[in-house]
């Protein structure tokens, strides 16, 4: 296997992981916020904030798997990626795994919190500034991955 092949194999599992995760996260996230809707109409502004934050895993997994293209010479420098050896794709690849798993965790967790905190505002809207703190704390986990992937990522010399 080239090393271009694995570097773009690493792109894809930060994209594919941290999408999933977002997929999931979303998906139950909505489910619940539908529930809450179709009680009170009313509530929609406040529950759709929180179904969106799992979403955000997938666009950190994409900017990184753009940032390896970009890296990797495959959005421009055709003679950079036929060059690259195999072990600079394992190191594209090892960089890309923090984004990749850690944003399909924190998606998964970061849905189910949002789920709790959608419940939360559909009995006491109030509290939708708590749940909306309480939901955005998994987030770190998220940045903390991204910015491990895109410093490791741009320390690569292809």
């Amino acid at each position: 296997m080239s090393g271009l092949a694995i570097a773009l194999l690493g792109a894809a599992i930060a994209a594919i992981l941290a999408g999933c995760g977002s997929a999931i996260g979303v998906g139950t996230a909505g489910q619940a916020a539908a529930g809450v809707t179709t009680e009170d109409p009313n509530k929609f502004g406040k529950v759709l904030i929180l179904e969106l934050l799992p979403g955000t895993q997938g666009i950190y997994g994409l900017i990184i798997a753009f940032m390896v293209l970009m890296q990797t010479g495959v959005m421009g420098d055709y003679a950079t990626a036929a060059a690259m050896t195999t072990s600079t794709g394992w190191q594209f690849f090892a960089a890309c795994l923090p984004m990749g798993i850690v944003g399909l965790v924190s998606a998964l967790y970061q849905g189910k919190c949002a789920v709790a905190a959608i419940n939360m505002v559909g009995k006491k809207p109030e509290t939708s500034g708590k749940g909306l703190l309480l939901t955005v704390m998994v987030e770190t986990y998220a940045l903390l991955a991204l910015l491990v992937s895109f410093l490791s990522i741009i320390f690569i010399n292809p």
